[in-house]
């Protein structure tokens, strides 16, 4: 007689938890394209930079409570990094289970890095760091000279204050790790999504090299304006 096959469970599955972490970055990597956008506004002066993360904080009243918008951005990121983390714990676990003796040489595939995996998982920590801090300075204001909340403009010139260089130079390193994460990061989520077509394989490269560009050199440049006072 035979035995009844088990329900597959997608969220337990090696594929499963690779297209989870495949999706959830790419969402991650939207909210990063639409802060970046946000972060721009500061060139726009004072007035217009207030403006913005006061239509953030008010969007859809009276119809919606106050923050509406900004707590289902909240709890999204929440669990797009909750699943995201947790997708490549599980799928880190599994690949030193399955081959406890490393490789004395493993030739990485077209695209990846040799040191790709310890970057991806270094960077990682230096991430989460950063967003750690990122929040008690710009979010909660915390350890930011400007405690107004409705003052964004101010706060951000605070915090990249040429006083405060050690917290810009923070800020770009991170924005270094995050672009090597991105970069391969993207490049695996298409693969894992789309499917190792190598006709595509060298436009995917391209476009995750793009993207990590752009939005490094986006995040970048308000600290160093305000750096260099070109914003203050």
């Amino acid at each position: 007689m035979k035995r009844a096959r088990a329900p597959w469970k997608p969220w337990r599955s090696t594929i499963g938890l690779k297209v989870a972490m495949g999706v959830s970055g790419i969402l991650l990597v939207l909210f990063l394209v639409a802060h970046m956008a946000g972060n721009l506004h500061v060139f726009e002066g004072r007035e217009s930079m207030n403006d913005y993360a006061a239509g953030l904080r008010s969007f859809g009243e009276p119809l919606l409570p106050h923050e509406s918008l900004l707590w289902v951005m909240r709890l999204g990121l929440i669990a797009a990094v909750a699943v995201h983390i947790v997708s490549a714990v599980v799928l880190t676990r599994r690949a030193m289970q399955a081959r406890p003796v490393r490789y004395a040489s493993k030739k990485p595939a077209k695209g990846e890095s040799r040191h790709a995996v310890a970057t991806m998982r270094w960077g990682a920590i230096v991430i989460v760091l950063f967003v750690a801090w990122h929040l008690m300075d710009l979010t909660w204001r915390t350890v930011n000279p400007v405690k107004d909340l409705h003052d964004a403009y101010g706060a951000v010139v605070a915090t990249f204050d040429p006083e405060r260089w050690p917290v810009t130079v923070f800020y770009l390193l991170a924005l270094v790790a995050l672009g090597f994460h991105l970069r391969h990061g993207i490049w695996s989520a298409v693969q894992t999504i789309a499917g190792p077509n190598t006709r595509w394989r060298k436009r995917t490269q391209a476009v995750s090299l793009a993207v990590a560009v752009l939005l490094v050199a986006g995040f970048a440049i308000v600290p160093l304006a305000v750096t260099f006072g070109l914003v203050s």
